[in-house]
């Protein structure tokens, strides 16, 4: 009897646990990724941010004037949080600025720039999917898919900027600053501009704030593991190594993408006191003449459906 009776304990205990916990703020967020695929969609984004965007900033960053180069370039590492030997490794391993003239050229330029756009599409269907928001037909993606970019790189070359500007020192404090301000209104400008003008730009600023918070410290705590799993991969893979740990690094950061996004529409659709300071006067999300959202999943996501693979893929 002491057996089945500690059994029917434990459950007690947990579907009371479950249920404190399914009406958490956390609680809420999970579901939602699990609802968009989190997973499959983080490793999609990293490996076409690596394979596509990746290459764009070192293209342009190549055919850039000397000062925009050197900050991007500096804003990059700062990124990865690679430094001393990790640093040269992956310098060394993706060639100089005249390296990359020599193989590109201004129509590969061009190309490059294209072809990122299939890491933009990746990330607009990410915010669609987060605020359940109908597919739009037409040639905007592709468009607007490059103003973002260029926009990125814009924003990465004024961060460069401003460390370059600020160094060391008791400034550095006011450089984090620049930086998260910097990062959070390039994620704000981001979130509209991928969905299509469809989300207010009001109820849209907890998103940019979220995802470049979560960036931020991600990028901050870099420093401390990605040198090291550098150098190991590099050790035992040679080149193929560098990419693996970028990669994986491009992965994590993709998954802040989501989680950002994720909470700030829960946040935006917050029916208490959260919600209505962030809606203001107006209590819709969405601008006049957007089309509705599309319905929330049938059924509860499940764990698995973390790996599920969708047709829009």
């Amino acid at each position: 009897m002491t057996g089945p009776g500690r059994g029917g304990r434990a459950r007690r205990y947990w579907t009371a646990i479950r249920a404190w916990l399914e009406r958490t703020f956390v609680w809420h967020v999970w579901e939602r990724m699990l609802e968009i695929e989190f997973f499959d969609r983080s490793v999609a984004l990293g490996g076409k941010a690596f394979v596509s965007f990746f290459p764009l900033v070192i293209t342009v960053a190549a055919f850039a004037p000397e000062n925009m180069r050197t900050s991007i370039i500096a804003t990059v590492t700062a990124q990865l949080g690679l430094s001393g030997d990790a640093l040269t490794m992956t310098k060394e391993a993706f060639g100089s600025a005249e390296d990359v003239q020599r193989a590109t050229g201004l129509l590969g330029l061009l190309l490059t720039i294209f072809f990122a756009s299939s890491f933009t599409t990746a990330l607009q269907r990410c915010f669609f999917r987060a605020w359940r928001r109908p597919r739009h037909g037409g040639f905007g993606h592709y468009w607007r898919g490059i103003v973002c970019l260029l926009t990125v790189l814009a924003g990465m070359a004024i961060i460069g900027a401003i460390a370059g500007a600020v160094g060391s020192g008791p400034a550095s404090s006011s450089l984090a600053v620049a930086w998260l301000a910097v990062s959070c209104g390039l994620w704000w400008f981001t979130a509209w501009f991928m969905l299509m003008g469809d989300v207010r730009a009001r109820v849209l600023v907890p998103t940019g704030l979220l995802i470049g918070i979560f960036t931020s410290v991600y990028a901050a705590t870099s420093f401390i593991w990605m040198p090291e799993n550098v150098s190991s991969n590099e050790a035992q893979f040679g080149v193929f190594g560098i990419a693996l740990a970028l990669i994986a690094w491009f992965c994590g950061a993709a998954s802040c993408v989501l989680a950002g996004a994720c909470a700030g529409v829960l946040l935006a659709e917050d029916p208490g006191w959260m919600g209505r300071h962030i809606r203001g006067a107006q209590s819709q999300l969405l601008t006049e003449g957007a089309q509705p959202p599309l319905p929330p999943p049938v059924r509860e996501p499940r764990i698995r459906d973390v790996f599920r693979r969708t047709e829009d893929d």
